[in-house]
């Protein structure tokens, strides 16, 4: 029989980036917290499971529908970025640069695992496209393999469409070192070059 200790430890490591020690420490925080705080991360988490769902227009996870980035009269709804998650999404709201509006895919293209354009979310994205409010589609997608075949599909798809298509600049980061660069983050780095 597991005790219940032993049974938080072994749900705590089903987290990404939590192993045996992490789980332990997070496991004993737990036991020795206030009860409070307790029925607050038990609420808490009630709540995302319960009350999240994907917005109707840019598949984002909100609690209202249209979600409050759809819904903002401020931003830009002519420019688009198209993401693969909603954690994506979060990163490129954190920069407080892109001021227009999201559409989340909810994967990539990967033919090796059997992922097609039906299984993620595309015709939802053309269908917003053909809408005709769309001037821009800024491709913020990973630069894998993955993620530059369902790229360079998204960009083939929408250029007959009459917008216009860009892909967010990759190359070496700040604070980076050219020695540590792989071939393609130098070749990308150097496409993406800006004059100054």
């Amino acid at each position: 029989m597991i005790n219940p200790l032993n049974s938080l430890i072994t749900a705590l490591k089903q987290l990404p980036g939590v192993g045996e020690k992490t789980a332990l420490r997070y496991a004993f925080h737990i036991l020795n917290a206030n009860p409070d705080d307790i029925r607050e991360l038990i609420g808490s988490i009630k709540r995302v499971r319960e009350e999240l769902r994907l917005c109707s227009s840019c598949f984002n996870l909100t609690d209202i529908d249209p979600c409050v980035i759809c819904s903002d009269p401020k931003r830009d709804s002519g420019r688009l970025c198209v993401v693969e998650t909603p954690l994506d999404l979060m990163s490129v709201e954190k920069s407080g640069r892109f001021k227009g509006v999201y559409h989340v895919i909810h994967g990539l293209l990967s033919p090796l695992d059997a992922i097609g354009p039906d299984d993620i979310r595309i015709k939802d994205l053309i269908d917003r496209v053909e809408s005709g409010d769309i001037e821009e589609i800024i491709l913020a997608l990973n630069p894998t393999i993955e993620g530059e075949a369902t790229a360079s599909y998204l960009a083939q798809k929408v250029r007959s469409k009459n917008v216009k298509v860009s892909r967010i600049a990759y190359g070496i980061p700040i604070g980076g070192s050219l020695e540590y660069a792989d071939p393609l983050t130098m070749s990308r780095a150097l496409e993406n070059r800006t004059e100054i």
